[in-house]
């Protein structure tokens, strides 16, 4: 996008360390790591593929702890969320995963 580099990062090292413990986990695990790794390669073509959240859904945990000022949702298979932020500057776009959750957890986190 406009010749920025595009990166990935993990809004804290838990939550990377949580990610990379999935590849070695039980086969839901390792399904789960897959379908993290293949969204994050799509955000590294695209930052904004997923949905952009409305204002009014974020959580205040999320505004408060990240003071974040956009939210996005990539849909995952199997009905796993990926929850994401962007910030970009002049030379580089940053895709900041903060948390993957089922869809029952995010409907209860973002009140739906």
């Amino acid at each position: 996008m406009n010749g920025r580099s595009i990166e990935i990062v993990f809004v804290e090292e838990r939550i990377e360390r949580e990610f990379e413990k999935l590849k070695n986990g039980k086969s839901e695990e390792k399904q789960l790591y897959k379908f993290i790794s293949r969204a994050m390669n799509d955000l590294k073509q695209n930052p904004m593929c997923g949905i952009k959240i409305p204002r009014d859904r974020w959580p205040k945990a999320y505004i408060q702890k990240y003071e974040i000022t956009n939210l996005w949702k990539y849909d995952l298979p199997n009905a796993w969320r990926l929850i994401y932020t962007i910030m970009a500057d002049q030379i580089r776009i940053l895709n900041i995963i903060l948390e993957w959750c089922s869809h029952k957890d995010y409907e209860r986190r973002f009140g739906y």
